[in-house]
């Protein structure tokens, strides 16, 4: 994707990704913009596609969902298979995200869970899909750092490099 962004940019997104709570009135005051140009930017954020949604952030565990799963997933390779399976790995109760991967493993499903029962579960549904060959899945004891903070996580090098 190839989008023109500068500083203010840069910003707005920050200021977004720290707090979905702001609005426009707050970043106007904190960026010495008008509302106007604010919205505007926030606008073409999101057509060009760099805003997802603006969502809150849920504890998991706050739900009980103290369990974190890493399974890998080994597939047979026919036509197609990515995207069915992937689609399927997708639509189980308790997988949070699915990613294809290339290597030794096919797929990496990341779930939450509340209890062993549930696990389990998740588990047997994964083995039940058709061209599934194998999983293997490791369990989190302690989660040291979590969360989907992009520009939070990235070096001024990697942000000038956007910049450029």
């Amino acid at each position: 994707m190839d989008v023109d962004l500068d500083e203010t940019d840069i910003e707005i997104l920050r200021q977004l990704e720290e707090s979905s709570e702001k609005n426009l009135e707050d970043l106007s005051k904190e960026l010495d913009l008008s509302k106007s140009a604010i919205h505007y930017r926030v606008k073409k954020l999101k057509e060009s596609e760099i805003i997802t949604k603006i969502s809150a952030d849920i504890d998991p565990r706050v739900l009980d969902l103290n369990m974190l799963l890493f399974t890998d997933v080994t597939v047979s390779h026919e036509s197609g298979y990515a995207k069915d399976i992937g689609e399927t790995l997708s639509a189980i109760d308790g997988v949070n995200e699915v990613y294809y991967m290339m290597g030794d493993v096919d797929f990496i499903v990341i779930s939450r869970v509340q209890n062993h029962d549930q696990m389990q579960s998740l588990i047997d549904n994964i083995v039940e899909i058709d061209g599934v060959n194998e999983t293997s899945s490791r369990f989190v004891i302690k989660e040291i750092k979590t969360g989907n903070s992009i520009l939070a996580d990235m070096s001024e090098e990697m942000v000038e490099e956007i910049l450029d």
